[in-house]
């Protein structure tokens, strides 16, 4: 991957982040208002906005161009023969509700998820940056990750329910301990660490800018990620598409959550 891209994408995720946390320390109260519709059809909040204005300002002034693909946005082409796939805010529910959980997600590659080169999530409340780069590792902070070469015996999971609920996700939420955070990129990043056994969502729901970057590094340190029907997941860089996910430390594991008939 090209030196100046990596900089590029480190520099538009701390200039995002910045911003998020001012106008967090500034405008609270504002942060979930909803001032008009993205380009996937759901509703674009202020702090959403704020963090994407701030990206597609970084591009238009970069003497390196690349593509952009954001959740409100949609595609901007800026000639470039890259695309940067971006969550501005990944878990803006969280941010306006004052939840510190939430991430600016940016993955890089060319036209689809198996082609995405380089990845980075960062936590935004924490200051934590997981990282990835194809066939080079994830990490971290700068230091590797891996995940767990075997499940906890009580075994730790995210799964989505509430509105999302499908009979699969509830037989799997009575094993084990749940946690459901709200904030996808970050969620699959806690399975690259270990500190997930392993994310399910059983509807199709997720976007390509949530889950581009954060898939890349689950995959580089040593994780497994498909859909609920068992094949290997893989989206288009388009803003309407949507998936299911099942991040997991292992083969193993997945063939546990998702027994065949």
């Amino acid at each position: 991957m090209d030196e100046k891209l990596k900089q590029l994408a480190y520099s538009l995720v701390e200039k995002i982040s910045k911003e998020v946390k001012k106008e967090t320390r500034n405008n609270f109260y504002k942060l979930g208002k909803t001032i008009g519709i993205g380009a996937d059809g759901s509703p674009t909040s202020y702090i959403d906005q704020i963090a994407e204005d701030v990206a597609i300002k970084t591009l238009e002034k970069s003497d390196t161009p690349v593509n952009l693909l954001s959740e409100e946005k949609g595609f901007v082409d800026y000639k470039g023969n890259y695309v940067f796939v971006l969550d501005p805010v990944d878990g803006t529910r969280n941010a306006y509700r004052g939840i510190p959980f939430y991430s600016v997600s940016l993955a890089i590659g060319k036209s689809k998820i198996s082609n995405v080169e380089y990845a980075i999530v960062k936590n935004i409340p924490t200051g934590d940056v997981f990282t990835a780069e194809k066939h080079q590792g994830a990490f971290l902070n700068n230091t590797r990750i891996r995940v767990c070469e075997m499940p906890s015996p009580e075994m730790l999971s995210s799964i989505s329910l509430g509105k999302n609920y499908t009979p699969r996700a509830g037989k799997l939420s009575k094993k084990g301990n749940v946690r459901s955070y709200g904030a996808a990129s970050l969620e699959m990043c806690l399975v690259a660490t270990s500190a997930l056994d392993y994310y399910f969502v059983g509807r199709e729901i997720l976007r390509v800018v949530d889950i581009a970057a954060a898939t890349l590094i689950v995959r580089e340190a040593g994780g497994v990620v498909k859909t609920i029907t068992g094949e290997d997941l893989d989206m288009e860089f388009d803003a309407t598409s949507r998936t299911s996910v099942v991040a997991t430390c292992s083969e193993a594991l997945l063939s546990i959550l998702l027994p065949k008939a």
